[in-house]
Parts: structure tokens; sequence; C-alpha cells
């Protein structure tokens, strides 16, 4: 009994060490991009966050854009999303949707809203993929095309969609997704700008549930009714006003969310296109494009625009917010492996330095060491071991200021975009920034940790997330 005690005695000190370690790197990353997102969003506010998207732009400057669209079973809002995508305020558009073998009706909504009717094009696969067989067109809207492949996931449908593209650049838009009318010009900006070629763009993403739409547009901006679903949207503030946007300005990007993405068609065709082997491959092809860049003498220039709105459906219940992250920190795990030649190699400059380091570290082990953490607290009260008053204040002082870069985030939101006008949902949004840290947060971390050992094991299977049929209370005609 004294040799056990002494045993967890000895492993309580290494958790304890571990955990200060973790504290201390994790908090002053998160403190550093906030300072820079802060700095980066002040000013870009001033400068143009409010003037209209095409005031600043030459006529004839931007370059085609083609919209990919994967689908499979989103008969609920699969209409809408076209829509959305159908209206956005871009002079040479093109909207592709590629039908990933649906069994539900996806493709006869599709068909009945926009009067499609099947017709022979000429396709040229340069990306393998599962067999498109039919496509579906409308003259009298030539800008949307529609096409019907056997089922190969979600990356298959994505290269189908860039075989049959012949724009320079194309946009990722995932099929409950609803673009902003100047989300587009907004995130094509960097590349009309840029001296060199922008190889991905990528912009915020925003939570639709609670908010009223009407044909593929937000009408009415509102938080949604349940504390499961606030949370997150202080999750998105938090991770695309602070994450995000602090590693786009250092050069770090590593994550550009493949909900509403542009990439230069081109380099991933190059690069070998979507890469169906992990459960994340938007991450994937950023961490891949990189690695390719480098490796062909180029320079991988990614950008993320503060302006960029895109709203997303997110789980409204426990079983698939747990499915959900479950299946991202799956997905980290398998790119952060596959690509582990890159941690702390100078040769791919922050990203190999800073950005891969804090998300193999922070991102990747940080769930594990999260569970240590909390394991340690119940061992020692369960076997009677004095725990220090210095590692009880750190873990109060973590949760603390997690909760400071929750409502840092909200507040941002608050001084430079406001998407939520009515000071009841500042107010609701503060009180979740406060919360989300004390049951919420160690929810989200056991799902994390179950993700982390299903990646140890070697589980790879993708856990589909059941959307809502409705969001919020939404109006459809």
């Amino acid at each position: 009994m004294v040799l056990l005690r002494d045993v967890l005695e000895h492993a309580l000190n290494l958790c304890n060490a571990v955990t200060v370690v973790y504290f201390f790197l994790g908090n002053g990353i998160y403190t550093l991009l906030m300072a820079i997102s802060l700095a980066s969003a002040v000013a870009y506010n001033r400068r143009i966050a409010y003037q209209p998207a095409r005031d600043r732009r030459s006529p004839g400057a931007e370059p085609p854009l083609t919209v990919l669209i994967p689908a499979f079973n989103e008969e609920a809002s699969i209409v809408e999303t076209v829509h959305s995508a159908l209206r956005a305020n871009y002079p040479d558009l093109s909207v592709v949707v590629v039908d990933d073998g649906s069994s539900d009706r996806t493709l006869e909504r599709l068909s009945a809203e926009f009067k499609l009717s099947r017709l022979d094009l000429i396709y040229r696969p340069v990306l393998p993929t599962q067999p498109v067989e039919t496509f579906y067109v409308n003259p009298d809207s030539p800008r949307l095309v529609v096409l019907g492949k056997r089922h190969g996931g979600k990356s298959d449908a994505l290269n189908a969609g860039i075989n049959f593209a012949r724009s320079p650049y194309f946009c990722t838009l995932d099929a409950d997704s609803l673009l902003e009318p100047d989300a587009l010009a907004r995130l094509m900006r960097p590349v009309v700008y840029s001296a060199g070629v922008i190889v991905a763009s990528g912009g915020i993403i925003r939570i639709r549930n609670g908010c009223r739409t009407r044909r593929g547009q937000v009408e009415h901006v509102r938080l949604p009714q349940s504390w499961t679903e606030r949370f997150q949207v202080v999750e998105y503030l938090r991770s695309f006003l602070f994450g995000r946007a602090g590693w786009g300005m250092m050069e770090g990007t590593l994550i550009v969310s493949g909900a509403m993405a542009v990439f230069h068609r081109e380099t991933v065709v190059a690069a070998g296109g979507f890469d169906g082997h992990t459960v994340a491959e938007d991450m994937e092809l950023i961490v891949r494009l990189h690695r390719w860049s480098r490796q062909n003498g180029r320079a991988a220039k990614m950008r993320f625009t503060l302006d960029t709105v895109c709203w997303t459906e997110c789980p409204n219940s426990l079983a698939m917010l747990a499915r959900q992250r479950r299946r991202w920190q799956l997905g980290l795990c398998q790119v952060l492996w596959l690509n582990s030649a890159m941690l702390f190699n100078p040769r791919y400059g922050v990203v190999g330095m800073l950005s891969f380091p804090f998300h193999a570290s922070v991102e990747g082990l940080g769930a594990a060491v999260e569970m240590i953490g909390y394991f340690a607290v119940l061992l020692a009260f369960a076997f009677h071991l004095a725990l220090s008053s210095f590692y009880l204040s750190l873990v109060i002082l973590s949760l603390v200021y997690a909760s400071f870069l929750s409502v840092g985030a909200v507040l941002l939101e608050e001084i430079t975009y406001r998407r939520y006008p009515a000071k009841r949902d500042l107010y609701v949004l503060l009180a979740g920034a406060a919360l989300e840290n004390f049951g919420y947060r160690q929810l989200v971390v056991y799902w994390r940790f179950q993700g982390f050992l299903r990646f140890l094991i070697g589980r790879s299977e993708w856990e589909p997330v059941a959307r809502a049929a409705e969001a919020g209370a939404e109006a459809k005609t």
C-alpha cells in the first residue's frame, strides 16, 4: 500500500509538471494570437470592412470562379444552399453541385426547383474519382450544373467538381451552408490584389441555428435557443476571430474550413486533389499544399479574410456534437501524423517552427493532457494524496483564463463586425463565454480524447452528423 501510494504520488507530480507546461504554452500562444487578431481586426475594420466589396475592385479584375457543392443525402438544405451561391455578388461565377450518389430526394429537389434536364456534357477527369454518370442543366440558368456520380465520399465528390470546373479558382461550399451576398467577392480580394498566386483563401464560419432564412439568405440573425448551440457560437467566434485570423497574419495557416474556402485549381490538381484517406480532407489538403509548394520551389501563399462570412448549421444535440468532435480530433491527429516531418522543420518557415508544433502539442495532445489533469485531481481526492496549492490554483486559473479568451472573442465581434445586433444576444454570448468552461468544455475535451484514442488504435471511420431539418424559424418558399 505504501509502495502504491509512492507510485501514485510520483505519477501525480509528473502530471502536475506536464499540466503546468501545457497551461503556459497553450495560453501563451493563445494570448499572442488574440493580440495579433485584435490589432488586425481593428485596423481592417477601420479601412474597408463596412465599404461595399465591389467599390474596391477594378472592373474585370476578378478571375472566373466556380463554387463546388458536394452533396450526399442533403435534400433538407441543398436548395437553399444553391440559391445562396447563385445570388452571390460575383461577376463571373459558375455553380457545380456534385450529387455523390444520394439515396434521398437531393437530385429530385434540385431538378424541380431549378427546372433541370439531363444533357450530355464533356467531362475530362484529371483527378481519379468514381464515375460521373449524369449531367443536369437548365439553358435559362447556365451558371448551374449538377453532376450525378457514384458514391465515393466528400473528397471524391470535390475532385469530380474540380475535374469539371474550368475556372482558375474554385470555392468549396458545404451543402448546409449559406453565403452572405459579398462573401465570394471578399474571399477573392486577396487573389485580386496579391502580387503572387494565392493557393487558398478562407473566411469566417458562423452558426445559422436560430437565424431566420429565406431562399438562401439570412434575413434575421439571432442566437439559437439551446445552450448547446450557444456554446458552439462562442467556440466559433474564438476559433475564427482569434485562432485562424492570428495564424493567417503570421503566415502560419494550417487549417482553412472546407465549409467555405477558395483554392487555386492548378495548384490543387498538381498536388493531387483532395485525399479521402483521412476524415479531415480540408486540413489535409492545406498541409499537403504547404509540403508540395516547398518541394516544388513555390510559395504557398494563404490568406484569411475577416469580413467574409458563411453561415452553417451546427449539431443541435449532444449526441451529434460528440460525433463531430470525435471526428475533428481524429482527423487532426491523422493529418499531423502523416505530415510529422514538418515538425520543427525550418524549411516550412512559420508553419514548421510555430504553427505545426502548436497544433501537435496543444490541439493534438491537448485533450489527453487535460483529461490527465482532471483525472489527477480525482485520483488525489480518492487516495487522499496532497495536491499542491499551486496546482489547484493553476487548474482554477486555466478555466478562468479560458473564459477570458472567450469573452475577448465576443467583445471583438461586438466592436468590429457585430453580426448579432440585439443587446440581449450580446449578454447571452457573454454569459456563454463565461460558463462554457464549466461543464461544456469538459464534455468536449472528453469527446476529443475519444477521438485521440481512436487515432491511437487505428480507427478511421467517418461518423455522420445528422443536421436539424430546420435552422431556427426558417421560411422556405
